[in-house]
């Protein structure tokens, strides 16, 4: 039996006997989408399929430093930290090629943590998708940077003058991919194998610098692969001696990392609901509403989106990240793009994204906005026509320059709170919050240069 095969409970007591495989691995994502796990004992798992398994809900209520937040309500010193119920996903099973005699599953939060749980976010406005008689589709694409560096070297040199796989631009480069071909190929099947099967993978410009895009699915099963597949990349490269980093700009050189989302519906009965042969661009009535949602909500979501301080840095005109919260028809530089196509192929991307994004909370915030518009019939601004960097557009469209403000607007947002709940909404903003204040205690290289001798 292969892991692929595992759709329910009994399947995955099936292929763990079959296999005789005595320990598994489970891992949940995080706030910032960060994977946290371990290995589970065979019992312990087959007893945790039934009834689940507890987990320290510190890994709720610390950041990517392991750091506590200083101002949760979900978990704290206050609550003593305690243990939260997770269950386990049958369906999520992925062998693990790197590793023998085992498979991984994911676990999601359960009882209140559910509230604050990515994955359990994202499944909630599924939920409501579902109650609107839609089903989501969606794919994400990553850009990354890989280095001749690793965990150490990275760290003995404070992060600076580190070493490129390659030099220059190079995008698109058949010389670079097949220099380097056993990484593609690895990568490759470790998409195949881990099921994040990836469409294309290519050089980008920029030195040592890929793109790929992992194969749609149903929003939540996109999500989980976009997660598997930032995890397991860079797992693969630090097997390599390589190091990747999925940051949205590790240099004011370069332009930054993208992680675009491709979002589409369908009707129950199959009915593309974003596709009318008889609209401009092929835009149903409710494909307008949905980018209208997006487009609306986009200033008070994108704490969920542009989800790291690091993220700002890539939001500047003229380096193919868009700046407004605007739309375009096939124009990459708006923060909405609008994909026509046929039936099968008309979607909208969601390039305000960076590579650095938790992909159940992104894709919350993606989905979530557009089901809003639907619901409240939202119009669009004016399409945009041409580069977007070189014109003026209404204040309404624009976006929070800082991630602290970014979370400031969420926390004020109705839209927010009625789409992902309250608890989740407070949260995750002071968790934004929590992480700029963090970043106001270092002192920046570009301060020193800039003061240490003239003020």
């Amino acid at each position: 039996m292969q892991a692929k095969d595992v759709k329910t409970a009994d399947d995955a007591r099936k292929l763990i006997k079959e296999r005789d495989i005595k320990f598994v691995k489970i891992g949940i994502f995080d706030v910032d989408g960060i994977m946290r796990g371990k290995y589970m004992h065979r019992d312990k798992f087959l007893s945790a399929l039934d009834s689940g398994f507890a987990f320290c809900d510190v890994v709720l209520g610390w950041d990517s430093n392991d750091q506590l937040y200083d101002k949760s309500e979900f978990t704290g010193w206050h609550t003593a930290y305690p243990d939260a119920p997770v269950r386990v996903i049958p369906e999520s099973c992925r062998e693990l090629p790197m590793e023998d005699d085992t498979v991984l599953f994911l676990g999601e939060f359960d009882g209140r943590a559910e509230t604050v749980c990515p994955r359990g976010t994202l499944r909630r406005v599924l939920e409501k998708a579902d109650a609107m008689g839609y089903d989501v589709s969606a794919a994400c694409e990553f850009e990354f940077f890989l280095f001749e560096e690793d965990p150490h070297s990275v760290r003995e040199k404070n992060y600076r003058n580190l070493k490129n796989i390659t030099p220059g631009f190079y995008g698109y480069s058949m010389l670079r991919n097949s220099v380097h071909s056993e990484f593609y190929h690895d990568l490759l099947e470790l998409g195949e194998s881990m099921d994040f099967p990836i469409e294309g993978l290519h050089t980008e410009t920029g030195p040592g610098v890929l793109e790929a895009a992992i194969g749609h699915d149903d929003a939540l099963r996109a999500a989980d692969k976009a997660a598997l597949f930032k995890t397991f990349t860079k797992v693969l490269a630090q097997r390599a001696g390589w190091m990747a980093t999925f940051m949205a700009k590790w240099s004011p050189d370069w332009p930054g990392q993208s992680g675009h989302m491709h979002v589409s519906i369908k009707g129950k009965d199959g009915r593309a609901a974003f596709y009318d042969a008889n609209k401009p661009h092929n835009m149903s009535d409710e494909m307008r509403w949905f980018l209208g949602g997006q487009q609306k909500l986009m200033p008070e979501l994108l704490s969920m989106v542009a989800c790291t301080v690091n993220s700002y840095s890539r939001l500047i005109p003229g380096f193919w990240a868009p700046t407004t919260a605007t739309w375009g028809v096939e124009n990459r530089t708006t923060a909405l793009r609008v994909i026509p196509g046929s039936a099968k192929s008309q979607r909208i991307e969601y390039r305000i994204a960076a590579a650095d994004i938790n992909p159940y909370i992104a894709l919350s915030a993606a989905i979530g906005s557009g089901l809003w518009g639907i619901e409240n019939k939202v119009e669009p601004g004016e399409m945009v026509v041409g580069n977007a960097y070189a014109q003026e557009f209404p204040e309404d469209t624009t976006l929070p320059a800082t991630l602290y403000e970014a979370a400031g607007r969420l926390r004020k947002s109705e839209a927010a709170k009625s789409l992902f709940g309250e608890e989740f909404v407070t949260h995750y903003a002071q968790s934004r919050e929590w992480e700029e204040r963090e970043f106001r205690k270092a002192i920046t290289d570009w301060e020193m240069q800039r003061y240490f001798e003239i003020i």
